[in-house]
This record gives C-alpha cells, sequence and structure tokens, in this order.
C-alpha cells in the first residue's frame, strides 16, 4: 500500500499560526482536485502535522480533535477521505512539561510517518511526502519516500542539504499531485523497459 503524507497548515490548509478555531480552517487552493487526482492513482492519505501549540501552552491537545473533524468535513464535501491524521504535540522548548521534549514525531524527525506506516501497512519507499516547508521534507526523506515542496513563500530559511532537497517542487497542491501522477508514470516506463 502506497500514501501521500500531507502537512496541513501551508499545504493542505491555508496558515493561520496556532490556530485551533474550525470556523478559521480554508483549504488551500484546488486541494479538492488535488486529493481526488492523488485518490484515483491508489494513493492513501494521511496527515502528519506539527502541533507545537500544545508543547507552548496555546492550545489544549484536546482542541485538535475538533479541529480535525472539520477538515475531514470540508474534505467531506470535496469527495475526499483521509486515511488517517497524525500530530506531534511536542517542541524541546516548550512550556507544558509533558510535552516539553525532543521528541521522534516532530517533523524534521519522520516519526509521524513511521507510525502511519506501521499501523496501516503502508510502504513508505512507494509513498510521498508533501509539504510547504524543507522540515516536511527532510521528514519525508528520513522515512525513506519521495518528496513534493510545495513553494508557496512559507520556506523561510532554506537550510539545505541533500536531505532537504525535494524530489519535485510545485506551486500549489494540484500541481505536486500532478508532478507526482508524471513521476509515477516516468517510473512505471521504466520498469516497462527494464
Amino acid at each position: 500500500m502506497r500514501a501521500v503524507f500531507l502537512d496541513k497548515d501551508g499545504t493542505l490548509v491555508d496558515d493561520v499560526p496556532y490556530n485551533v478555531d474550525p470556523a478559521l480552517l480554508v483549504l488551500a487552493r484546488n486541494a479538492g482536485p488535488a486529493l481526488r487526482l492523488l485518490r484515483s492513482l491508489g494513493y492513501r492519505l494521511y496527515v502528519v502535522s506539527n502541533q507545537s501549540g500544545v508543547a507552548r501552552g496555546r492550545f489544549d491537545e484536546a482542541a485538535l480533535g475538533p479541529l480535525f473533524l472539520r477538515l475531514q468535513a470540508m474534505l467531506d464535501g470535496e469527495g475526499v477521505r483521509l486515511d488517517g491524521v497524525f500530530w506531534c504535540p511536542h517542541h524541546p522548548q516548550g512550556v507544558v512539561a509533558p510535552y516539553a521534549v525532543d521528541c521522534a514525531c516532530r517533523k524534521p524527525q519522520p516519526g509521524m510517518l513511521q507510525r502511519a506506516a506501521a499501523l496501516h501497512g503502508v510502504d513508505l519507499e512507494a509513498s510521498w511526502m508533501v509539504g510547504d516547508i524543507l522540515d516536511d521534507i527532510e521528514a519525508g526523506r528520513r522515512a525513506g519516500c519521495r518528496t513534493a515542496l510545495i513553494d508557496n513563500g512559507n520556506e523561510t530559511e532554506w537550510l539545505l542539504s541533500p536531505q532537504r532537497m525535494p524530489h519535485l517542487r510545485a506551486p500549489d497542491l494540484l500541481a505536486a499531485a500532478v508532478g507526482i501522477r508524471r513521476h509515477d508514470a516516468l517510473r512505471q516506463a521504466d520498469r516497462e523497459l527494464s
């Protein structure tokens, strides 16, 4: 089974820092068509999201459940069902003791992707990580996935290394999905020629 792991803020929805108000969620431009395309290609869809606002004391972890329920309701309106949602509430500089830790799940660490793969039987090498910053790309590469960067201006540091180089870059989620389809077609053609 293969999957596309999706960052939430700035990739799947417009980025509103530390937002837990479901009313403020807005799907990113072309998110619905993009996810329908990825589904048609046979990918499962999982959200993997850093939520350091919990560790920073900005909101309670319990606030995330209603937020992700609203996200799924919005996607239902687009004819798309998520296969799972994973979040990391940690940050090493947090102020809420149980969450103020250096963990293996906070991107750029690959823990959320690895956990999703273990729970759902996902082949990470056949999967993609799509996000709007290089920490997303690094998490995907560390997990063994191919990676797509939504180059929408949210990455500000550009600290590049081999682990932070995306396999493809796109201006939005739909362009990334089209790029993934093209990449898959090229890989299939290579296999048929071999």
